[in-house]
């Protein structure tokens, strides 16, 4: 391939004619101050505002490593970088790239400042879809500062990009974008001239589902409004409706507000159902959620809690299952997670039933708040101090090891208590087993 069919971006998007660009590049901002989102990373002061302030000082010359979820920015981070350093502007996936392309640009690059002294900068994305071999190919042209390299990834740089890259880049993580910026997104391309220029209003409700769908992701955002956009005009409407939306986008709009009542009306029904063991019913309410934007996290705290409260020891397996899955959405995330909850939510459905865990507790707490208590029995009190033998203390005690059925007859509840019964096993799974145990271990510890 030749190095000077490589197009720069910049000059492309200046070429292309606007009108016939996707929404998501005609709106994509010019400066900083166009970003959404991403304050953190555009306070005064901070590295990116520092090494876009500095055009043409040592600072614009650092190489770059953006990381963050897709849609938070990271090409339009490294279009504005090489637009205000006056770069030529080079874009490479790492998906379709290989060391070959990356060559030519570099020899580009080269040839470039040896005839006009203009610098290039290098926007590979995905990154981390180049094996080190493959990265190291780039470690000249960073540290001879030959290109001024702009590297995205999705994944952990720490596991995905080399140690000689990343100790010679800037790294920055974006975050996923809030909810209050996709909706100045949306403003700002409804009525900005680059984008709808107010040929349509959008409705509300409309609005909301859009940033709903969008789930922090600005590309998929401005792609649900362009669609929505042009099946309005289609239909001759002044307004972008909510149906638009739903019909643009194939994707029905789940009518509740997280923040409200519905929030808990369909977190409640999803945890009866479960507990019904409707695993259909129970699957429905967690697709509504999801499609919600729910908190995975919230979801998953609703099935621990499931799991112990309405299955318990009918099978012992629901709680390292829910807490297994817990664990995992922590780490992944939507939308990945769903796959995990669902495996979940079918798992705790399906599992037999026991409230016994939670009428034990239960009792035993009603118990101790009506001020039955008591002294603990002194041969079961700490006897590993001086003086612990002169007040009676484990004096008497049965080490329960020592016996060959391993239950010794000796009396461990408070006598406020003592006889007192709390848990009464369920007949149902693995617990039914539980019920002999009870019995016989009961009848040994009253010596009978």
């Amino acid at each position: 391939m030749e190095p000077d069919l490589f197009t720069a971006a910049a000059e492309e998007r200046k070429a292309a004619e606007p009108a016939r660009s996707p929404l998501a590049v005609r709106m994509r901002p010019r400066n900083l101050d166009e970003v959404a989102g991403q304050r953190r990373l555009l306070n005064p002061g901070s590295p990116l505002r520092r090494l876009v302030e500095r055009a043409g000082g040592p600072a614009a010359s650092s190489s770059v490593i953006l990381h963050g979820p897709p849609g938070t920015g990271k090409t339009t981070l490294a279009y504005v970088i090489s637009q205000a350093t006056e770069k030529r502007f080079v874009e490479l996936s790492a998906i379709t790239a290989g060391v070959k392309e990356v060559r030519a640009v570099i020899e580009s690059a080269r040839r470039e400042v040896g005839m006009s002294g203009r610098e290039t900068v290098l926007f590979l994305d995905e990154i981390h879809r180049f094996s080190k071999a493959q990265q190291d190919s780039l470690l000249p042209a960073v540290e001879n500062q030959w290109v001024t390299l702009i590297a995205a990834t999705t994944e952990n740089p720490f596991f995905s990009v080399i140690s000689p890259l990343l100790s010679r880049s800037l790294l920055l993580t974006l975050e996923s974008l809030t909810d209050d910026d996709i909706r100045e997104l949306l403003h700002r391309a409804v009525t900005d001239e680059r984008g709808l220029g107010g040929a349509l209003a959008l409705a509300a409700d409309a609005e909301d589902h859009l940033v709903r769908i969008a789930g922090g992701d600005a590309r998929k955002a401005l792609t649900a409004l362009e669609a929505a956009a042009g099946t309005a005009l289609a239909l001759g409407e002044a307004e972008i409706r909510l149906e638009t939306v739903e019909q643009a986008v194939d994707k029905a709009a789940v009518r509740y507000d997280r923040d409200g009542d519905q929030h808990y009306d369909v977190a409640s029904a999803l945890i009866k159902s479960i507990r019904g063991s409707d695993v259909d019913a129970a699957l429905h309410y967690l697709a509504r959620m999801i499609e919600a934007g729910e908190d995975p996290r919230f979801i998953a705290r609703r099935l621990m809690i499931s799991a112990s409260e309405d299955i318990g020891l009918a099978d012992p397996n629901a709680l390292p299952i829910a807490v297994a899955a817990a664990q995992a959405v922590a780490m992944i995330g939507f939308p990945e997670a769903s796959l995990t909850l669902s495996h979940a939510v079918i798992a705790l459905a399906l599992a037999p039933k026991s409230n016994s865990a939670t009428l034990a507790i239960s009792a035993a707490l009603e118990d101790v708040r009506k001020g039955l208590a008591g002294p603990v029995p002194p041969h079961l009190r700490d006897g590993h101090y001086a003086g612990a033998k002169k007040l009676g203390h484990a004096q008497g005690y049965v080490y329960p090891h020592d016996l060959p059925d391993g239950v010794a007859a000796q009396q461990y509840a408070p006598d406020a208590i003592a006889g007192k019964h709390y848990y009464v096993p369920g007949r149902h799974g693995a617990e039914a087993r539980y019920a002999d145990v009870v019995d016989w271990v009961r009848k040994k510890l009253a010596g009978q």
